[in-house]
């Protein structure tokens, strides 16, 4: 396979470690071990004390895939494929599509949920938001990308970068075109529940779209990334056979102690999501104030979801320049347009961390030198 470098992750590899302030980070404030094993009393500690650290099941731990279905409406664990992220997608794409399908897929977005159709040798056709008081994605611009010849519509919300999302009414006409067109969708769930209004939160499109995968884990929203746990969901017994006879040629199967603490964090998921939101609401005030005092520079539209928002830079330098001279002279890492390969000055700013106001200050002092 002939695959191009993942730019943003080549990014994260360079400063990820050495940048003191991630000032574009997408997953909530870590929880620390303590903190996570000081949430759970009951039987899952007992199966954390008695685990032995050998082979576990390829599809998942059995109680794990059981409480993921739990966030589901009409999910039972059968339709559960627990595995890390990445690999989730690499196996989903690899098993669903073949040499000259055509994709549609959200842009700006993760590049490896379009870069593994592209090198497969899929025709990619690109779903764009406006910007027009904030990031919103068009139902009609939809309509004049998907057509029969459409194999798979990959959709993410909340949506990263730009933090839009869809509303209920959308997701239904979304799921209409789909259904015309025949298209399976893969839908990226990944900050799902980092909705800032519980009402706002959309049903899994698994629940309401048989031909579909859904993709989510613990790393955004729970807050507990270094357990590399995610999962695929799909009610179509044929392509979960498929995924796991495909991940005999990954990973087999997930680390142990990851997936009972996975287990951990889903079931204490109310503490973690609340906590995780006040940080959020926190740090989006703070930000608020902070694009309101430099309006001269930045124009900053609220996100509507999710951990990270994508703001425009006006100043004469590019977006890319300003984000390499900021972490270069500052220590602060924010995301350069480049890594989305989108070419407008725009930026990803991530506020689920809680030194943001001390990564603002620095900001500050940039602002300030090179006014």
């Amino acid at each position: 396979m002939q695959i191009s470098p993942f730019k943003l992750e080549r990014y994260f590899a360079r400063y990820e470690f050495s940048a003191p302030y991630l000032l574009s980070a997408s997953d909530c404030e870590a929880l620390s071990l303590n903190e996570l094993l000081s949430m759970i009393h009951d039987e899952t500690m007992k199966m954390w004390n008695v685990l032995k650290l050998g082979y576990t099941e390829s599809q998942g731990h059995p109680e794990l895939r059981k409480e993921i279905a739990t966030l589901y409406d009409s999910v039972d664990a059968s339709q559960v494929m627990v595995a890390a992220p990445e690999e989730a997608i690499f196996i989903a794409m690899n098993t669903l599509l073949t040499e000259g399908d055509e994709v549609v897929s959200t842009f700006p977005a993760y590049q490896s949920l379009y870069e593994l159709a592209r090198s497969m040798g899929c025709r990619l056709r690109f779903w764009d938001p406006r910007y027009q008081a904030g990031w919103h994605f068009d139902i009609k611009d939809l309509e004049d990308l998907i057509s029969p010849k459409t194999k798979m519509l990959i959709i993410n919300f909340p949506h990263n970068p730009t933090g839009a999302t869809i509303t209920q009414h959308q997701q239904e006409e979304l799921i209409e075109l789909a259904k015309t067109h025949d298209t399976l969708l893969f839908s990226d769930e990944m900050y799902r529940f980092l909705e800032y209004r519980e009402e706002d939160r959309l049903p899994s499109m698994t629940d309401r779209y048989e031909n579909t995968v859904s993709l989510c884990g613990m790393s955004k929203s729970f807050a507990l990334a270094g357990l590399r746990i995610g999962w695929l969901v799909t009610k179509n017994p044929q392509w979960l056979e498929r995924f796991l006879a495909f991940k005999d040629y990954t990973t087999i199967c997930s680390s142990a102690p990851s997936e009972i603490l996975a287990l951990m964090g889903l079931k204490a998921r109310e503490q973690i999501l609340r906590r995780n939101h006040q940080i959020i609401q926190s740090n989006l005030a703070l930000l608020d104030e902070f694009f309101s005092r430099h309006k001269n520079i930045f124009e900053w539209q609220r996100p509507a979801a999710g951990p990270v928002g994508f703001p425009r830079y006006t100043s004469k330098k590019h977006a890319n320049q300003f984000c390499q001279e900021l972490v270069d002279t500052k220590g602060v890492m924010l995301l350069p347009p480049h890594v989305y390969d989108f070419p407008e000055s725009h930026f990803r700013i991530g506020f689920a961390r809680k030194n943001m106001p001390q990564a603002l200050e620095k900001l500050e002092e940039y602002l300030k030198e090179n006014a």
